[in-house]
């Protein structure tokens, strides 16, 4: 497998001889002006500052074709600002190809593509592409409550390591569970330790990697969503000394770069 980090939550990833974009936010950084609000969920920081500073903050890596050449599918763990284009209208994911086949968690979000004109959407389970099986996980995204619902994805095929993606979740007895059941060679944490006032720490901070790696201290962890929203916590270069005090072997690739497993 290769995993490519493209920004934020956005990951290129070749497996099974399939590429799968997941969670494309492909807007350029912005400038000026706030981040979008998540509809019904308004976008408040302990830090006030914070949610005056555009996001995303940092542009893409490469230009948006480049990123969407050679996809075969579209994975969108989750409906939120900071993992897909959203517009004013309410429609998503405008920068891609409509016709290439998209996952999602639940049928809520299958709708609101459908209405922006995707025509091949389908909600996560148990999917088989051929030789590759996609299961989703359950996510926890909020410690005080849940920012509204999010889901992992478990990769598996015939001559590749299984892969974790975790996605938008603190960690639970469900991250947990899926580590113990599938027991995955790789797994991908989102854990810049983003904060929302009403919903707590959203995703995952350097404890939560520890759990994960005491848990299961064979699979290799890499650390993506760093860096570019404003009410993160934690910086890349504060989690490389937080995760060296606790003594945790990981990989935290750039913007751009590229994984091999």
């Amino acid at each position: 497998m290769k995993i490519q980090q493209i920004r934020n939550a956005t990951l290129k990833l070749t497996y099974g001889g399939k590429v799968f974009l997941v969670d494309p936010w492909l807007i350029g950084a912005m400038k000026f002006g706030r981040f979008v609000d998540i509809p019904g969920k308004p976008f408040s920081t302990p830090d006030p500052v914070r949610e005056q500073i555009p996001m995303p903050i940092c542009d893409l890596p490469a230009s948006v074709e480049e990123i969407l050449r050679g996809v075969d599918y579209y994975v969108v763990t989750h409906i939120h600002p900071d993992h897909v284009d959203m517009a004013p209208d309410g429609t998503v994911g405008k920068p891609l190809d409509k016709n290439v086949p998209l996952f999602v968690q639940n049928s809520e979000d299958a709708a609101a593509f459908k209405r922006s004109g995707f025509g091949n959407v389908e909600v996560l389970g148990e999917n088989v592409l051929g030789a590759i099986k996609l299961t989703k996980t359950p996510a926890r995204h909020g410690t005080i409550k849940p920012c509204g619902e999010a889901c992992g994805l478990i990769f598996q095929a015939d001559g590749e390591k299984t892969l974790y993606l975790a996605g938008d979740t603190v960690w639970f007895g469900g991250v947990q569970d899926s580590l113990t059941t599938f027991r995955p060679d790789v797994v991908i944490v989102n854990a810049c330790a983003a904060e929302l006032v009403d919903y707590g720490r959203l995703i995952m901070n350097d404890e939560d990697i520890d759990c994960i790696a005491q848990t299961l201290p064979t699979a290799q962890i890499v650390v993506s969503h760093m860096d570019n929203v404003a009410h993160a916590t934690i910086t890349r270069h504060e989690m490389r000394g937080l995760l060296a005090r606790r003594g945790v072997d990981y990989l935290m690739p750039a913007d751009g770069e590229t994984l091999e497993f």
